[in-house]
């Protein structure tokens, strides 16, 4: 890893694409460059009240324009990312990054392949469906808006969940994979702790190679803090427990190493 950086960074653009849903460009010197599918960013507030930086995984990667996307949910009144939310055009923040050890494209390639997201793990798979050579299918879930799934959709076939039926199926990802009989090699999964739960059991169930992304809450992004520990399979060399730490161990796991 060893290419993280801090760099203070300029904003191209932000829209609201969702309910507390914002879609934010940055222009960056190096993060870009370094930057995988997977990754996150540490984004540092303004707000000297707030010392923790909140982290955010990157939507989308242009190297040669030396810019990421960061699409994020707004959590309430007076936070960081309602902060963030309010900068325009030329506001500068500062990132740490890039973080985490993203997914293994190497691992899918020429493969069919399930890019899994719901909620707010859906803006990660974006990247990762535009840079893997594979047969592709994104099936994201919603709780009813939708977001994001005509950028999905320029990259593949889209398979679409909602809660409240609205669009696509009406339930969840895995209703959506029985529904349309859909089948994969390699699954490649970010959200909520309930879904990766339900993927992993189907994964181990057609005995396919599932990739999971841990949406927990990093808060320093580089492992010393401890605060955003996973139960692991295997004994973690740090601390010596079943812990795995989220934001310096993964995010990304194969899901047979973590307990969810």
């Amino acid at each position: 890893m060893g290419t993280k950086v801090k760099e203070t960074c300029t904003v191209i653009s932000q829209e609201c694409i969702g309910k507390d849903i914002y879609s934010m460009w940055l222009q960056t010197k190096t993060i870009a460059g370094n930057a995988k599918p997977g990754q996150f960013v540490s984004v540092y507030t303004q707000d000297g009240g707030k010392l923790l930086p909140r982290p955010i995984s990157l939507c989308e990667i242009d190297k040669e324009k030396g810019a990421l996307r960061l699409v994020y949910r707004v959590t309430g009144k007076h936070t960081g990312t309602e902060g963030f939310s309010r900068l325009g055009a030329g506001a500068q923040l500062d990132l740490l990054g890039p973080l985490g050890n993203g997914f293994p494209l190497e691992e899918a390639e020429g493969k069919k392949v399930f890019l899994m997201g719901g909620g707010i793990g859906v803006p990660p798979m974006l990247e990762t469906m535009k840079q893997l050579h594979a047969q592709k299918m994104a099936v994201l879930g919603y709780r009813d808006e939708l977001f994001l799934d005509k950028e999905f959709a320029k990259n593949g076939d889209v398979y679409i969940a909602t809660e409240d039926g609205s669009a696509g199926t009406k339930g969840n990802v895995m209703d959506a994979i029985r529904e349309n009989a859909l089948e994969a090699d390699v699954i490649f999964a970010c959200g909520p702790k309930p879904m990766l739960r339900a993927i992993k059991a189907y994964a181990l169930e057609k005995g396919i190679p599932c990739w999971i992304s841990m949406e927990e809450r990093m808060a320093c992004g580089i492992g010393a803090c401890l605060g955003c520990v996973c139960q692991s399979t295997e004994v973690d060399s740090h601390s010596h427990v079943h812990n795995k730490r989220v934001c310096k161990d993964g995010p990304v796991f194969l899901s047979t190493e973590v307990e969810l």
